[in-house]
């Protein structure tokens, strides 16, 4: 298997691949932690970090026989953490003005965190994870779009899969910012930021439109999409969630939105405001009601 450690701070068509690979290839990503392991005690505070340098994300690789129209699949096959890693208070969320600015490290020990007096257990998850937007376009690892980007899905796990719409040749697949464990919105602005390894299976689905990203898990399919407000994050899933059941069922519109609100359950992955990062929401449907895959 190819490893590959190098890190970029931008989703771009302009990053220069750090390696190639074939569609169905088994590749180890090594990730930094959203600070570019640049916190290493509770004295250092966040504010003392250089930004720039924030959510480093490991490669991009360059799929072959991946084109624009194409997805790009991603078969999470191992996600391993470190065993000690970071949670800090930026000035996001809706409770920042109450709290002062602090940095914990938290260990790992026998797969739980040690937080305080209280353990409980981790779930290693991916929290930047996605291929290069449209050529002309740069987009901050930090921050997600219909790429993918910082998606800060705490489903990005091992066992789970997740498909990319590719908007440049060869897709350059990239993914950091690990996190130990992270709740649902991660409201404070950071989940227990970690290094890790992860071991994934990336391959090409031909002439597979798609315009957010999806994510399959052992039971739901989930579309993910983000914007500034609700209301269009919103729309934007459910639009995407729509045209896929109903071409997996071949029901028309109005019955694939009907069947939305009976079985489709809608979730935050991140939502830390006041931030300038967008709201990020995912929206699922029971794999088991699909005649088919919702891709591929």
């Amino acid at each position: 298997m190819q490893y590959f450690d190098k890190v970029v701070y931008t989703f771009s068509a302009d990053n220069e691949p750090t390696g190639t690979i074939d569609s169905g290839e088994i590749v180890i990503f090594r990730t930094q932690d959203c600070f570019s392991n640049q916190m290493h005690s509770e004295s250092q505070l966040v504010t003392s970090c250089d930004y720039s340098k924030m959510n480093p994300a490991t490669g991009p690789l360059f799929v072959r026989d991946a084109q624009p129209g194409d997805v790009i699949k991603v078969e999470l096959l191992d996600v391993q953490c470190d065993t000690i890693g970071t949670t800090t208070l930026p000035k996001i969320g809706p409770l920042w003005d109450k709290c002062e600015t602090r940095t914990k490290r938290i260990p790992i020990e026998n797969g739980k965190a040690v937080f305080n007096a209280v353990t409980f257990p981790i779930n290693p998850m991916i929290g930047v994870i996605g291929v290069a937007p449209e050529k002309g376009k740069s987009v901050p690892c930090g921050y997600p779009g219909s790429h993918g980007g910082n998606l800060d899905c705490k489903l990005m796990v091992k066992g789970n899969t997740a498909y990319f719409p590719v908007r440049v040749e060869g897709g350059l697949v990239q993914m950091g910012d690990m996190h130990a464990v992270m709740g649902d919105s991660e409201l404070c602005g950071t989940g227990l930021e970690i290094n890790g390894t992860v071991i994934a299976r990336v391959s090409v689905i031909k002439n597979c439109p798609l315009e957010w990203p999806v994510l399959e898990t052992a039971d739901t399919w989930y579309t993910m999409a983000s914007a500034a407000g609700y209301e269009e994050a919103l729309r934007h899933a459910s639009v995407q969630m729509q045209g896929l059941v109903a071409a997996a069922t071949g029901w028309d519109a109005t019955d694939a939105y009907l069947y939305m609100s009976l079985r489709g359950d809608l979730e935050v992955c991140q939502a830390c405001k006041p931030c300038e990062v967008d709201l990020i929401v995912r929206l699922g449907v029971p794999k088991a009601d699909m005649k088919r895959p919702l891709v591929g």
